[in-house]
């Protein structure tokens, strides 16, 4: 599965999500653009947006979208509050379909 990871994402989360292959949005060239034309240029190039913006998807329209959203809720953005999302993210990105958005939480 192609993801990529928004900006404000440690890199070295991409490497825990093993057989995926994972770019980042820096990597990809658009650090700082807008949320909206972020969304468009991922569209049709990746399956999996991960991002901690937990408003990206009241903000955005994701259900006609060629891709899903995982959204992180965790206590901050820190690899050492995510790693252990890495389980559940995965679990998500075997079930996840374009136009949806799945949460993944902090216990």
């Amino acid at each position: 599965m192609r993801v990529i990871l928004d900006e404000c994402l440690p890199r070295r989360l991409g490497a825990k999500l093993v057989g995926h292959d994972v770019t980042t949005v820096p990597q990809a060239g658009w650090a700082g653009v807008t949320n909206g034309e972020l969304l468009a240029r991922i569209d049709r190039r990746f399956d999996v947006f991960i991002t901690i913006d937990r408003n990206l998807p009241s903000q955005q329209q994701i259900g006609m979208r060629s891709f899903g959203v995982v959204v992180l809720r965790a206590v901050s953005n820190r690899m050492e509050s995510l790693a252990p999302l890495v389980p559940d993210i995965l679990a998500a990105l075997k079930t996840l379909r374009p136009g949806q958005v799945a949460h993944v939480a902090a216990p």
